[in-house]
This record gives C-alpha cells, structure tokens and sequence, in this order.
C-alpha cells in the first residue's frame, strides 16, 4: 500500500478516519476484504503469496497498516511485510507491546512503515514504527499523510492529499468524495518530485495518488471510520 491519508483523535471527527491505496504489481494474486474463514476476529484483504495483508481491522478494535520503504538496493527481508498487519490483528497484543516485538524483528524485514492501533472504550490509541526510522512513535491527535517514505515526509501525492482530505473533513464531505479524492491521478511537478533513486520515468508515474501503469498500479481504495461510542465502516473498492 502506497498511499494512506488519516485524521486521528480530532476534535469534531470520528476517532479515526484513514483514506489509503494499495499499489502493487497487477500479476499477484490477491483476495478483496472479508473476515478470515481461518482467523474469524480479523477483516481485511489478503495477499495469496505471503498469505498476510496490507490493511486490516479486528472485532477487538485493532487496526492496521503497511507501506514499503522504497530504497532502491536495500537488502531483502526473509519476512514478508504483509505479516506485519496480519500479526497484530491476531495477537491480543497492545499496539506498544506488539510494535516492542516487532522492533526486536525489524531487520527480517525490507523497509516498511508500519501503523497499528486500538479504539474502543478505554481509548484510542494510534502508533507509527518504521524500520528504517527513528523508533516507536506514538501519535498525538492530527492529521497525516504516509506513503512510501517516512510518516508526513512531503512528497507530493502527500502533501495534496493532506489538503484535500483536510477540506473533505472541513466540509463534512460524503465518503463518495473521499474515494474521489483516492482516485487522483494527477502527477507531480517535475521540480516537486522526490529522487529516491528510481529514475525520473518512475518517480512521475508513482507520483500520483491513483496510479496505473501497464504492469503496476492501484489495485485497491479503502476508506475506514472508527465512530465515536463504537462501531466501525470499511468500504473497499477494488480495481485490478
């Protein structure tokens, strides 16, 4: 997942709201969000190679989320990624107890940025760890922006996203236009464009919010509300 947009713990919303894309290479075989035959606590999509997923929920009020780090070069984890997610909505684990684990495992994996959270009556809590980062972070109430580089790093599709998403939010906008907003496929400046060591070719074409290419792109959209007092939306909108 390459894109993901969330507005956590502000005051006058929902406790969370996360907008997010998955990209990936059109060929592998995936399976759309449903609750698991195999782990019936666990709602989310499911990767057929590595057998985990990308963005998930729990009945419990897990949440989370997975980006590559893109760095070209770096060293392969033995560990898919996709585990990361998987992992936490099973565990029973606190967000901080599961992100300790994984903080011990991190270099089993390639670079990835990781969200995992827990709503419900005792509270909501909300973290960020990326194994290529800085340590376990977690969020105060705000709105960020992830893609396939540090939390809020500005590339591009990130900053206009953020904007964008705060209007929505402003607005009071339905969930048709915040898939709408999932569906820009915009490209970036040339002078706006990170050099994370792709070429030019690539950087622009990833630039966008919604991408498509002939062999990769967005293969879904999700859009994931945890409301005030309990309960939970979360639509998916596959492509590929």
């Amino acid at each position: 997942m390459c894109t993901i947009l969330f507005s956590f713990g502000q005051e006058g919303r929902p406790p969370l709201t996360l907008l997010a894309n998955r990209d990936e290479f059109y060929e592998r075989p995936t399976r759309k969000a449903d609750w698991w035959p195999d782990e019936p606590e666990v709602f989310a999509g499911r990767d057929l190679v590595g057998g985990g997923t990308w963005l998930g929920i729990s009945k419990n009020g897990g949440i989370a989320a997975v980006t590559n780090f893109r760095h070209p070069g770096q060293e392969r984890g033995e560990l898919s990624r996709g585990k990361l997610v998987a992992d936490y909505l099973r565990s029973g684990l606190t967000p901080d107890e599961y992100l300790a684990n994984v903080e011990r495992d991190k270099a089993r994996y390639t670079g990835f940025n990781l969200l995992v959270g827990k709503f419900g009556p005792e509270g909501n809590r909300l973290f960020y760890f990326s194994n290529r980062g800085n340590g376990i972070a977690e969020l105060e109430p705000g709105l960020y922006g992830l893609s396939n580089h540090l939390l809020d790093t500005p590339w591009p599709k990130v900053t206009r996203g953020k904007e964008r998403f705060e209007s929505l939010l402003e607005s009071g906008a339905e969930k048709e236009e915040m898939f709408a907003l999932l569906a820009d496929g915009s490209l970036a400046e040339d002078d706006e464009l990170p050099d994370t060591g792709i070429g030019y070719e690539k950087e622009k074409l990833l630039s966008a919010i919604f991408i498509e290419t002939p062999v990769y792109g967005t293969r879904c959209s999700n859009v994931v509300i945890f409301r005030a007092g309990g309960g939970f939306e979360f639509e998916e909108r596959v492509f590929v």
